[in-house]
């Protein structure tokens, strides 16, 4: 693929539908609430929208449990709408991304009605069914991801069904060529109205072990992580025939031209590297959630970084998140001043940055009461602090009632900073973070050092992370401070002339004298280098 090519050099920015704008009054985001908001995303620079998944679904994972793959929730609005969402969104030159859920489906999807109708159904092999263990019990002893055993047992047809996540979320067979079939013409239903690609949800999921072995503990669990913990999961996922699998769902992205395939892995750097598949015939994008999961250190990010720069296969183009849906928003990790240097990180890094709704403003943890709670994850396992709601509140408009998100009543209680903490207040502030991103994301554009230049370390250590990014003759030095005190580094030998082009802190550009290069405390800098 040329480095010009659109997910190469763009930007992804991930709407969470519910909470992005409600048109009718429900509460609930809508398809015509994203089409309204198109020209934000226009003003603020983004190439990409990704939008969680929107077909219908009883919502017991708010609609990462599909009942049908070719449909619209009438909670979001129709098929029309989503036409709609497609034509503006192309006309101001952001592509779609769609989530693709095909791990598993809804327990009210037609095929799993048929499938646990009789043990002779032709469809019951397109789900996971197993015998009791001798003795009786669960076939093994695997983990729900949301708690509790992977199994249900299924009272009529005397079996139990293997469910990864809720048990209103049974898994596919993939080994089964029929469900191979079916899920890809799905791709192709939405490839043909002209979706620019997908997310695929939990991709390294998709095969588990042929033999359902017992998954071994896990020598490291403590008592306050998640259940799922427990175990190692050797055979539930992850597994080698898994690649031949993505590599099939990429050959039906190739029948169109220019999409993308995106595959969301939770892996160590070493085995996520292998999703890009043998001879890059895989994902295109490996979700890298390093971002998310590393010590927020300058030692530590730029060990990540080299690591993950070294280990990429030849020709894989790196890719880089902060924040989605399932984590904690960045502001709620670090806070607020190094969110603002974790901004200029993801959007200087080589690779395809995925930003994610509300971020942009700073957005925080949102403490959800007791009553409020929707989050099945929460539910089942209350007290550990799994709870996904508090990164899942309403976008933050304007200061008029529910930050301009809805009419109604949010589905999900609002930051009560809404009314200083929103698009319209912070769009008019030079110092905002918004206004940060809106600058950082322009220089992207008019910089290809920034969009598609070399990734090169730069020596600097404390609390200083330092590296290059080059193409051509221009070479811009990306300067970041970790620490919450003043720093110094050595700008590198033999450069004659540099110049501040933006800080995360202070204002305006400024010529630096060869030599020294000073750091407020948690500041960042992109600083053009001339050689002389």
């Amino acid at each position: 693929m040329p480095e010009t090519t659109w997910w190469k050099r763009g930007i992804v920015y991930q709407i969470y539908p519910r909470s992005f704008q409600d048109t009718n009054g429900d509460g609930i985001g809508d398809l015509q609430g994203i089409s309204q908001r198109l020209d934000y995303l226009q003003w603020l620079g983004v190439d990409a929208i990704w939008i969680s998944p929107i077909f219908p679904s009883p919502m017991a994972d708010f609609g990462y449990d599909v009942s049908d793959y070719c449909g619209i929730d009438p909670i979001f609005g129709t098929l029309d709408d989503f036409d709609r969402v497609l034509e503006q969104a192309h006309s101001r030159n952001l592509k779609v991304i769609l989530d693709f859920v095909p791990n598993h489906t809804s327990d009210q999807h037609p095929w799993f009605l048929e499938s646990r109708s009789s043990r002779t159904n032709p469809k019951r092999d397109w789900y996971i069914w197993r015998d009791p263990a001798p003795g009786g019990g669960v076939p093994n002893n695997w983990i729900s991801n949301f708690g509790g055993p992977a199994w249900e047992w299924d009272e009529a047809t005397g079996q139990y069904y293997y469910h990864a996540f809720l048990k209103e979320q049974p898994d596919l067979n993939w080994r089964n060529p029929e469900v191979r079939e079916a899920m890809f013409d799905s791709l192709r239903f939405w490839l043909r109205r002209g979706v620019d690609g997908f997310r695929v949800d939990v991709i390294w999921h998709l095969i588990k072990d042929a033999e359902f072995r017992n998954n071994p503990p896990n020598p490291g669990y403590q008592s306050h992580q998640a259940e799922i913990n427990k175990y190692l999961q050797v055979h539930s996922a992850d597994q080698p025939e898994v690649h031949d699998v993505i590599a099939a769902m990429r050959q039906v992205l190739e029948e169109y031209e220019d999409r993308v395939l995106i595959g969301e892995i939770y892996l160590p750097l070493e085995r996520l590297v292998a999703y890009y598949g043998k001879d890059l015939s895989g994902a295109h994008l490996p979700f890298n959630f390093q971002l998310i999961q590393t010590a927020w250190n300058a030692h530590e990010i730029e060990k990540l970084v080299n690591e993950y720069e070294g280990v990429l296969p030849d020709g894989g183009w790196p890719n880089w998140v902060l924040g989605n849906h399932d984590q904690p928003r960045i502001g709620a990790r670090i806070g607020k001043a190094q969110a603002r240097v974790a901004a200029m990180l993801l959007l200087t890094l080589r690779g395809t940055p995925t930003m994610y709704y509300g971020d942009e403003l700073g957005m925080t943890k949102v403490e959800i009461p007791p009553e409020s709670v929707q989050d099945p994850w929460e539910k089942n396992e209350p007290g550990l602090g799994l709870g996904r709601d508090p990164a899942r509140t309403p976008m933050q408009w304007d200061s008029s009632p529910n930050a301009g998100f809805t009419p109604g009543e949010p589905w999900l209680p609002l930051a009560p900073d809404f009314q200083t903490c929103n698009v319209e207040v912070l769009s008019q502030d030079s110092g905002s973070v918004l206004c940060l991103y809106r600058r950082l994301i322009d220089l992207r554009r008019r910089h290809l050092a920034l969009s598609i230049g070399q990734y090169l370390p730069v020596q600097s250590g404390g609390q200083v992370f330092a590296y290059e990014r080059r193409h051509g003759a221009e070479r811009l030095l990306i300067v970041l401070n970790f620490g919450h005190a003043a720093q110094a580094i050595d700008l590198p030998d033999g450069v004659g002339k540099a110049r501040v082009l933006l800080s995360t802190v202070r204002s305006g550009d400024w010529h630096v004298e060869a030599g020294c290069l000073d750091l407020a405390p948690d500041e960042g800098l992109i600083v053009a280098l001339e050689e002389g």
